[in-house]
């Protein structure tokens, strides 16, 4: 609910404040008093796109603040939510405009862009007028209303989750095609690869120990004539065997020698021992490095067969094995592409069977809510004097989306055997500003906390039919909080709350100001509006029996 409206130097205002009520609020004056200033000022910061001339003329900026008081659960607290700004109960708006054009915007004193400003206004206020363009007439929103209207929003939200299962069953289908077709493109390439790896079965690590093993046979080539050697100096041709004839040789005589052997030959046995050792040693060497010449031609062979298969798929030798997997993988799904892609299309044609069937049962709800519609306004339009207008809601086949198939547009007859046609099309001004409260009527148990405005709705009507009217502007505010721009005393008398608009002249510059209308004061503006600017005794009686009434 819109509870206070401040404005700074906004055209003709100098310095406006407003504390607005739930209810019908009544804004009347003369013609180019400035009501329709309060409203440009309103939808300046509410961030709606409007003229862009709005600081009055002398001042260096304008200013409009606008304050709403947020019931639990009120929509705009989620936009709050989505941009990042705190919960509030209250919700101050702040915008600036300086002389030069540039505008700068606050939502409870955090700067915020026009976008914020436009998306919490779709929460907050409802404008309607003879031109409105934004509310009923659109038709773009007339399927929503529909919905609304006719609580449709299971039906609608298992057509979306329809419309998501087959637009996912597609997707999967035309993705598998591209793999398929690209896989498909490489085909021979796939077969040939997996054949040569195939073939050539390189194993994790074998790359490395091919290098290993390779290079000791290289190595094994210059180094085993000198081992050789070695072994034939140690062996029983050389040391081990001079070392063992000095032993027998002082054996047999260290008894002989009183002691002084006995050393000598317990270390010349030692030797003997490690010569043993040393011997062992080398002809195990010597077996280690004996290799058959063609075992290395085919070490180096497979060694380099591996290494090219690495670089020409660009991966490591270890990692060949894993890469020929992947490619049996891609050969395998191209084996079975065929029966995959069967599978995803039946997928698909049976989420779009589901699409339709819920599609189906929310096009026959629709129907249901445009029948009982129709019927609800036409009961509204016969109080209004248009009980020959005909009201109808169209539903036409559209593309198939996530809200359905339909296309809904409110259109009128305005009389029996005219051709129908959309809203704004058809009617006349006043026709228009009927069928709008009309329809609003009927639409208006579905609003959420939603501030209605209605400027000069009621243009071109007067009598009974400005009085039924202004009983349905009261009835549409009754729980709810409803403004209305009107020159209609028969809607002015059914507001709980009445401001009048006055222009006024200070030093040759007109300003607009608002007076709170209580009282007498308010008796003498009904009595205005019926009689013109001398205000009678019988203007004050009959605007006395409006209110009354």
């Amino acid at each position: 609910m819109l509870g206070a409206l401040e404005i700074r130097d906004m055209l003709i205002i100098d310095r406006l404040e407003l504390s607005f009520q739930p209810g019908l609020n009544v804004l009347t004056g003369e013609t180019g008093a400035g009501k329709s200033i309060l409203l440009d000022s309103l939808g300046f910061v509410l961030g709606w796109r409007g003229r862009a001339d709005l600081v009055r003329a002398g001042a260096e900026r304008g200013e409009v603040v606008a304050v709403f008081d947020l019931a639990p659960g009120h929509p705009a607290r989620a936009v709050l939510d989505d941009a990042g700004f705190p919960d509030s109960d209250e919700l101050i708006l702040r915008r600036v405009n300086t002389a030069d054009g540039r505008k700068t915007a606050w939502v409870n004193d955090r700067r915020a862009s026009g976008e914020v400003l436009r998306r919490l206004s779709e929460t907050l206020v409802e404008l309607h007028g003879q031109q409105d363009d934004r509310g009923l007439l659109d038709p773009r929103g007339h399927r929503d209303m529909l919905d609304t209207y006719g609580r449709l929003g299971p039906q609608r939200d298992a057509v979306r989750a329809a419309w998501s299962a087959r637009s996912k069953a597609r997707k999967a289908l035309e993705e598998a095609e591209i793999a398929l077709e690209k896989v498909r493109a490489e085909e021979d390439f796939l077969r040939h690869a997996v054949k040569e790896l195939d073939a050539l079965d390189p194993q994790p690590g074998e790359e490395a120990e091919l290098d290993i093993r390779r290079r000791l046979m290289q190595g094994a080539e210059r180094i085993r004539e000198d081992i050789a050697r070695a072994a034939t100096l140690i062996g029983s041709d050389g040391a081990e065997g001079a070392a063992g004839d000095a032993l027998r040789w002082l054996e047999g005589v260290s008894d002989q020698a009183e002691g002084a052997l006995d050393g000598p030959v317990v270390a010349l046995g030692r030797a003997l021992v490690e010569l043993d050792e040393a011997g062992r040693g080398v002809e195990r060497a010597l077996e280690a490095m004996s290799f058959d010449p063609l075992e290395l031609e085919q070490a180096e062979e497979r060694l380099f067969a591996i290494r090219a298969l690495a670089r020409k798929h660009g991966v490591l030798p270890d990692d060949l094995g894993t890469f020929a997997g992947d490619l049996r993988e891609q050969i395998a799904a191209l084996d079975a592409g065929d029966a995959d892609l069967a599978n995803l299309r039946a997928a698909l044609e049976a989420a779009g069977g589901a699409y339709d069937t819920e599609a189906g049962v929310l096009n026959t709800a629709r129907h249901a809510a445009a029948h009982a519609l129709d019927e609800a306004v036409m009961e509204e339009l016969a109080p209004l004097k248009m009980e020959r207008a005909i009201f109808t809601t169209a539903i036409r086949p559209a593309e198939p989306g996530p809200t359905g198939r339909d296309e809904v547009t409110f259109t009128v007859a305005t009389n029996p055997g005219a051709p129908s046609g959309p809203l704004n099309k058809i009617a006349s001004g006043g026709e228009l500003s009927r069928f709008l409260l009309a329809l609003k009527v009927c639409l208006t148990g579905t609003d959420s906390g939603l501030t209605m405005i209605f400027d000069e709705i009621d243009r071109g009507v007067g009598g009974a039919t400005a009085d039924a009217v202004g009983r349905r502007l009261a009835q549409l505010a009754d729980g709810g909080q409803v403004l209305v721009v009107t020159h209609s005393p028969q809607v002015a008398a059914r507001g709980t709350h009445h401001w009048r608009v006055e222009k006024r002249v200070e030093d040759e510059m007109t300003l607009s100001t608002v007076r709170a209308m209580t009282g007498q004061d308010r008796i003498d503006e009904v009595a205005r509006m019926l009689s013109g600017d001398r205000v009678t005794e019988e203007a004050r009686a009959a605007a006395r029996a409006l209110m009354a009434g």
